[in-house]
């Protein structure tokens, strides 16, 4: 089961990955750390009862992502009024978020990464396992495999400066998740750029997601 620990460890630097994908909106500690429940998906979960689809998240790595597009939809019911001055009933604000990845590496190990379930590493006595992505998020195949098992809405974890989320220690939390939001795939894309010879291939990958 995920902890705090595990989130931590799972980030090669002081930040975490800039988005993380969960079946659950988590919980949150007591430092305001969000977590996802339940095993990341290449964790090592033997003996644990629980492996469920509905209760696994994925690390999406940042290796060749290109920047994440943010774009805010205001619903609102606008009407203009006798007096010729505008009213507005505002409803809700949805983001739709893209983003894209070049060249990213179709796996993100050469073999199972095991993620130890306490420290979120992926074990020592596996020298030969090679980490292919940069930060040993996601690979090709990983996210893929998730947008053909998720035709519902999942949980999107983000992780960038927005401050103004917390209302504690607000300029300290750049190594946190700030915002965890229901989403549905809008557009998934893919493409084989570069074949591989032996370990993996290269991938270029475009999503958009859009909020519930």
């Amino acid at each position: 089961m995920a902890t705090a620990s595990y989130i931590s460890g799972r980030k090669k630097y002081g930040r975490p990955q800039a988005m993380l994908w969960a079946d659950n909106s988590g919980t949150t500690t007591d430092s305001g750390l969000y977590v996802p429940l339940g095993h990341e998906i290449g964790a090592d979960v033997s003996g644990e009862p629980d492996t469920s689809l509905h209760n696994q998240f994925l690390i999406l790595s940042d290796h060749n992502r290109l920047p994440l597009d943010m774009s805010i939809e205001r619903i609102e019911n606008k009407q203009r009024m006798i007096n010729g001055r505008m009213r507005s009933h505002h409803i809700a604000d949805k983001l739709t978020l893209s983003t894209s990845w070049e060249m990213l590496p179709s796996r993100s190990y050469s073999s199972s990464p095991d993620f130890n379930e306490v420290t979120g590493k992926s074990p020592s006595y596996k020298i030969r396992n090679e980490e292919f992505t940069a930060d040993g998020g996601a690979g090709g195949n990983e996210l893929l495999s998730w947008y053909e098992n998720h035709s519902g809405s999942f949980w999107l974890y983000l992780a960038y400066d927005k401050y103004p989320n917390f209302d504690t220690d607000t300029y300290n939390r750049l190594g946190q998740y700030n915002e965890v939001i229901e989403v549905f795939f809008a557009d998934f894309k893919y493409s084989v750029a570069t074949r591989g010879t032996n370990n993996h291939d290269l991938w270029d990958i475009s999503v958009i997601l859009e909020e519930v």
